[in-house]
């Protein structure tokens, strides 16, 4: 069986795994808390590979005062990432997951996505702090003392691009359409699917789609990008029909980072930066490392996929794009950006537009 991101209910979900069994000794009610959410008919995002749970995460929507917290937490719209596990080595897994429930609480609205989490588990503190979450109070239990980390949904100067992370901050940045071939995209974007018109943000069926992205090229004109930039992503024509029709725009991206073949002093430095994140194995990018003169890495925060999808002939006719420009590596003016993202249904909270 294939990895796959699924929601299931409680009640479908092995609770004797042996999964669980960190959960049941760090949290005492935890067998007791199950049940009754699977009574009630709860949900829970699940990953299994080769038919083992591997990943489990239930997401609450919380309204008003959070009380069980020192201090409180005052009124607001809140997701809460009530239980999350994850048997991983690396963060892609942890990534995947949060970039869930990020998507759930933009999607719902929310003022703010937050979790209790002990301190012993540093690897997930280190990774949600880097994605924007701060310590903003405690939570003692009878199975000890957690810190309580949030997220605001506010767009805040001055932070990096992963703590910002999914805004896309347009003031000041330049944007370019860049494009991918069917077979890099599919496995790079594997949530962006295409043979539909509209597409769930919620129940797509990917773990490989991790927050960070890792892109490999040798168009000239990538050597310009910088970081804050924005790329749309151009998945080009398949076989299923003319370009016109099948080539279509399905996600957007945050460049983090941007190096080039001189910016590596040799074949395995390239290899081990570019490795991490890419869809490329050792063969194919040692392949390019030789028979490329030139060759640019692209590190990107993937935002989000649209959630319909705009073929070529929208992009020309109603975009105003450039039928004869070349659309490998294109810049895009303002205009015709926030035009892209409203038409492919973008929660336009994510665009932030400030000094």
């Amino acid at each position: 069986m294939s990895e796959y991101l699924q929601i299931k209910p409680f009640s479908e979900i092995d609770l004797n795994d042996s999964f669980f069994d960190g959960l049941k000794i760090g949290y005492t009610e935890f067998s007791d808390w199950y049940a009754k959410k699977a009574k009630q008919g709860a949900t829970a995002y699940v990953l299994y590979t080769g038919g083992n749970l591997i990943g489990f995460m239930y997401l609450k929507i919380e309204e008003g005062t959070v009380d069980d917290t020192t201090p409180h937490l005052p009124p607001a719209k809140r997701v809460k990432i009530g239980t999350l596990k994850v048997e991983a080595h690396g963060t892609r897994l942890g990534e995947r997951f949060l970039k869930k429930a990020i998507d759930f609480a933009l999607s719902e609205n929310a003022d703010e996505l937050y979790l209790t989490v002990f301190p012993k588990h540093d690897d997930l503190i280190s990774l949600i702090i880097e994605l924007g979450f701060k310590d903003i109070a405690e939570k003692t239990t009878m199975n000890g003392t957690e810190r309580v980390l949030a997220k605001n949904f506010t767009y805040f100067p001055g932070g990096t691009l992963r703590q910002n992370y999914p805004f896309l901050q347009t003031h000041g940045s330049n944007k370019y359409l860049l494009s991918i071939y069917p077979q890099w995209h599919t496995k790079l974007f594997p949530d962006s699917i295409l043979d539909s018109e509209s597409y769930d943000l919620l129940t797509d069926v990917s773990h490989t789609n991790s927050i960070r992205k890792t892109y490999v090229c040798k168009m000239k004109d990538v050597g310009i990008l910088k970081a804050g930039d924005l790329a749309i992503i151009y998945r080009t024509k398949d076989e299923k029909g003319p370009g016109h029709y099948r080539s279509v725009v399905t996600s957007v991206c945050i460049v983090e980072e941007l190096r080039s073949k001189e910016n590596f002093t040799n074949l395995d430095d390239f290899v081990n930066y570019t490795m991490p994140y890419s869809v490329f194995n050792r063969e194919e990018l040692s392949g390019w490392w030789k028979e490329w003169s030139r060759v640019f890495v692209i590190k990107m925060l993937y935002s989000t996929a649209f959630s319909k999808r705009i073929i070529r002939k929208t992009l020309i006719e109603d975009i105003g794009l450039d039928s004869n420009a070349y659309w490998g590596f294109m810049p895009v003016t303002d205009e015709q950006f926030l035009r892209i993202m409203r038409a492919g249904g973008i929660n336009e909270r994510l665009i932030i537009n400030k000094a």
